[in-house]
């Protein structure tokens, strides 16, 4: 790194941001240790507190971690996911030139409760697919999905539609495009259940989502509940003002 002590920027700014461009191109790894505040101090000709305030900004951003004792360290990079648009968790991460993959957790065929019903407009009782899959990126446990299809959208269903698209199948299936979905967020926390399955401790921070969508026609063809590791993602909302 180099500090331009002329420059207007802020010392402790031009810290933060050599340190946030090297996170992000890979030059510090996750988990790394860094060089504590005396050393960066020493380095650069400046004071602690200076190297304090880039590094505590940091932290804050979620860029680093500290272990009381230990240091402070390198956080692993959470992926930005865009609330607008309406893709696939495995054409998501195709996109990002990631492996997608699906750990089966449970499948059966149900009865739709009333609840469900409302939610598909599928009729009361109808015959659900209801599959629960955890969702990886290059192998590493990113979410847990349940699924619920009404039968006549999905058809008959083996273990390979499980490892790839389920949006795929669907389009292809109803001869139909995937048009439109209604989403509902809500920050929790993991169960014991839950950070097994995602590689987590309990209590750990997730983002709970409700999703149902629909087909070009207008009709429901899923609803699903899933639990995001919260220390894998961030979901961002882009908005244009409005007058």
């Amino acid at each position: 790194m180099q500090i331009d002590k002329q420059s207007p920027i802020p010392i402790y700014f031009q810290i933060m941001e050599q340190l946030k461009t090297q996170i992000k191109n890979g030059e510090l790894k996750a988990d790394a240790l860094l060089p504590s505040e005396r050393e960066y101090a020493e380095q650069f000709g400046i004071s602690r507190m200076t190297v304090r305030q880039a590094l505590s900004n940091l932290v804050n951003e979620g860029f680093l971690y500290r272990q009381k004792g230990r240091g402070t360290f390198v956080s692993k990079l959470k992926m930005e996911q865009p609330l607008q648009g309406l893709t696939s968790f495995t054409e998501d991460m195709r996109s990002r030139g990631m492996k997608p993959g699906s750990r089966l957790a449970e499948y059966q065929l149900i009865q739709a409760t009333e609840e469900l019903s409302s939610i598909l407009g599928c009729g009361y009782p109808a015959t659900l697919h209801k599959i629960i899959r955890v969702r990886l990126a290059n192998d590493i446990p990113m979410a847990i999905e349940a699924s619920y299809i009404p039968f006549d959208k999905a058809g008959k269903l083996d273990t390979s539609h499980f490892q790839s698209s389920m949006y795929e199948h669907i389009e292809a299936y109803n001869q139909m495009p995937i048009s439109r979905a209604k989403q509902e967020l809500e920050p929790g926390a993991a169960s014991e259940e839950e950070a097994e399955l995602l590689g987590i401790q309990p209590g750990a921070p997730v983002l709970y989502i409700k999703r149902t969508t629909y087909l070009q026609d207008g009709t429901a063809f899923e609803h699903v509940k899933s639990a995001y590791r919260g220390d894998r993602y961030t979901f961002v909302h882009y908005m244009d003002r409005v007058k």
